[in-house]
């Protein structure tokens, strides 16, 4: 029998990024409708570029090849945490997350780097454009249109403004384990950027 892994590329965050995460989650559970959003653990949180899915563990090999192949040409950079926003939008979210800039076009284009290099292991490119986030929540399936409409209330009307800086030396290879009490995350590669 095969075992399968279920598998992400991402960007992994600092520790101070980290915790500057869970202080804005912090502040949010104050004022958001209790019980309404599930909220993303701040050691969960990482800024993904590519979702594979259930994937054999034997193709971790071809994986790592496939990211050190991605990471290529491409040297360190620098992002920055701003804003604060929700899919599909923030007047009715479905997630809450926080927006990233800073070197947005080099993000991008490691983030185009990854697709090239993983679709001919069979992971297709995604047919959406790439948006840069990291998501700090997402609205529980039983919430009301009230509740929602508050939670997006509060989203419109937060400003954060700039909240972290971090370098982004590396992209990792994640397994996502879920449990009753939330995923687990294990690397399983870590790419290092060019310097």
């Amino acid at each position: 029998m095969t075992v399968t892994y279920r598998l992400f590329i991402a960007v992994e965050l600092p520790t101070d990024v980290v915790d500057a995460l869970g202080g804005i989650q912090s502040d949010l559970k104050r004022v958001m409708p209790s019980r309404v959003v599930r909220w993303t653990r701040p050691e969960g949180i990482h800024l993904t570029l590519k979702f594979l899915g259930d994937v054999a563990s034997d193709r971790v090999d071809d994986l790592q090849k496939g990211l050190l192949d991605a990471v290529s040409g491409h040297e360190p950079f620098s992002l920055d945490i701003e804003g604060l926003g929700g899919f599909p939008n923030p007047k009715r979210p479905r997630v809450i997350w926080v927006g990233v800039i800073g070197d947005t076009h080099r993000l991008a284009a490691l983030q185009n780097g990854v697709e090239k290099a993983i679709a001919p292991l069979g992971f297709p490119a995604e047919d959406r454009p790439f948006t840069p986030h990291l998501t700090l929540g997402r609205i529980q399936n039983h919430a009301s249109r009230d509740d929602i409409a508050r939670a997006g209330q509060i989203v419109e009307e937060r400003d954060l403004g700039r909240i972290a800086r971090w370098r982004v030396g590396s992209i990792s290879l994640i397994r996502s384990q879920l449990k009753p009490d939330g995923a687990v995350y294990t690397q399983l590669i870590d790419a290092k950027l060019e310097s």
